[in-house]
């Protein structure tokens, strides 16, 4: 079972890892693509104004933009650990057991604007570029990175959970992929999608997934996995579930 998540704005600073080497990140055949990426938004951020217009962000970013500029150079950690939004603050990766956290650099890939596809485990720099920023000869980013996951994402060998935000779901549609909505239920039994606790949630699903031990492979087994986590969870069709907060 894979896990597939969204990044999250807000990113840990600094880390003890190589710079950054695109040749070791999964999936090599998005190597060019990331190149071309990192290349667009490095030239970018040496003009703080015209990264300000480009990233959509205000002068309090600058030191974001001036570290985007250096990324090339800057410290890294595993993207499991780089991103800490709230999805992440509920997947906790620091607090994990070991053999948790090495079955979650396996089992989570999360959708990158700057990288396309990364898995858990690599390592990258802090960097500020979002799936609504659009950088010169590039463009809008899901509409660079939609033809270029394709083979990626095709080659997966496992089921698949997809928890991704809808910008980041949109740089590559998964028809086959699991899917899971939050909802909420009121007195009347009237379901509603939430958004306050959505990230929460699927964080809180992510590590109950990246925790068990279990050969997680099918919509029933997530759900299995899910209730014994806590949550309340209702199979709503052959690939879908819902988690009701």
């Amino acid at each position: 079972m894979f896990v597939l998540l969204p990044p999250s704005e807000t990113k840990a600073t600094g880390g003890v890892g190589a710079p950054l080497d695109l040749t070791s990140l999964r999936f090599p055949g998005l190597l060019e693509a990331r190149q071309q990426m990192v290349s667009a938004v490095t030239d970018l951020c040496l003009d703080l104004p015209a990264a300000r217009a480009a990233l959509a962000v205000s002068p309090t970013k600058d030191s974001e933009i001036v570290a985007t500029a250096g990324l090339r150079s800057a410290a890294t950690m595993p993207a499991m650990l780089r991103y800490t939004g709230v999805l992440y603050e509920a997947l906790d990766i620091p607090h994990l057991p070991p053999a948790a956290r090495t079955r979650a650099g396996e089992r989570l890939l999360i959708q990158s604007a700057l990288f396309g596809l990364v898995a858990g485990r690599d390592a990258v720099p802090a960097y500020r570029l979002s799936a609504g920023s659009a950088l010169p000869g590039i463009g809008g980013i899901p509409a660079f990175w939609r033809p270029r996951l394709a083979v990626p994402m095709a080659s997966l060998d496992r089921p698949l959970v997809d928890l991704r935000s809808g910008a980041y779901g949109a740089f590559a549609p998964l028809p086959d992929a699991i899917t899971v909505r939050v909802v909420t239920e009121n007195a009347a039994g009237q379901r509603t999608v939430v958004s306050h606790f959505n990230k929460a949630t699927k964080g809180l699903l992510a590590r109950a997934l990246v925790t068990s031990r279990a050969e997680i492979d099918t919509v029933a087994a997530v759900a299995r996995v899910a209730r014994r986590a806590g949550l309340r969870v209702e199979r709503t069709g052959d690939r879908s579930l819902e988690v009701i907060t």
